[in-house]
């Protein structure tokens, strides 16, 4: 075999697996993912994610710019994410949160004054959500973002429900409720060590798919020892779902919870 038909079958070769990597960027689905708030480190969020994402043929694009949630921004996705809750800070905050033996005798501590919280969502953001899963494409609202839905009647119609609050992070069990659904299929009760967020929701039951529950007895003030911490429904054209774990990296990358992640945005896409 001559050295021309060798450069020419490589040639050929390496053209075909171009030819091969454009279709399949050219298939991949798009999504626009808005993570971090003061007590959530958008870096921990996104390795977290982006394991979550990989080999999910999703390109993601991540943000913790606000104003990213806009009818301009999702025109070419097919999937909103969001890990963040529904305040900002105007007027700082002394902080950092995590190490608050940082601020102690500090000299000009009274010159700092008691943060205050705002909500950042504008109500055309609330409609561009809205819109955005009417036509047809996924909302995948995790976490604290059920807080969101505190500042608009909109967002909450969409998102399904709204956050009550949580205890200091202790182990709880999330029970599978619905195993039928495509989301639970092959996905096992786990234990993980995390923020049980307590949330009001809205829907029909029918379309719960997980529940969270304190099994060492311990209760939440007046909302006892279990919480919904999941559910998945369509909405208009599009879809939602809600799953409740998430403060901590080692909580999303629980290996049954991490399964069952990969599964909602699978489902969310129509893929399964």
């Amino acid at each position: 075999m001559t050295s021309r038909n060798v450069s020419r079958r490589f040639a050929l070769k390496s053209a075909a697996g171009a030819i091969a990597a454009t279709a399949f960027a050219q298939g991949r689905k798009k999504a626009l993912a808005l993570i971090g708030d003061r007590y959530h480190n958008p870096d921990y969020i996104q390795v977290a994610l982006e394991k979550m994402f990989d080999g999910l043929n999703v390109s993601v694009e991540f943000t913790n710019q606000l104003a990213a949630l806009s009818k301009d921004r999702l025109k070419d996705c097919q999937l909103f994410l969001c890990l963040r809750d529904g305040m900002v800070w105007p007027g700082g905050y002394l902080g950092p949160d995590a190490y608050t033996h940082y601020s102690a005798g500090l000299e000009d501590k009274d010159d700092f004054p008691s943060p205050i919280a705002k909500p950042w969502l504008k109500e055309e953001q609330a409609v561009a959500l809205k819109e955005f899963v009417n036509a047809g494409n996924g909302f995948y609202s995790l976490h604290n973002n059920s807080h969101v839905s505190l500042s608009s009647k909109t967002y909450r119609d969409v998102q399904g429900g709204a956050y009550v609050g949580h205890p200091a992070l202790r182990p709880f069990k999330v029970k599978v409720i619905n195993p039928g659904h495509p989301i639970t299929q092959g996905i096992s009760d786990f234990i993980v060590n995390d923020e049980q967020h307590y949330v009001e929701y809205d829907k029909d039951p029918k379309y719960l798919i997980l529940q969270s529950e304190n099994i060492d007895g311990l209760n939440y003030g007046k909302h006892g020892k279990t919480s919904p911490a999941g559910w998945a429904y369509d909405y208009g054209k599009g879809r939602v779902v809600f799953t409740a774990v998430g403060h901590t990296i080692h909580a999303l990358w629980q290996p049954e919870y991490l399964k069952l992640q990969r599964r909602a945005v699978q489902w969310l896409l129509k893929e399964i």
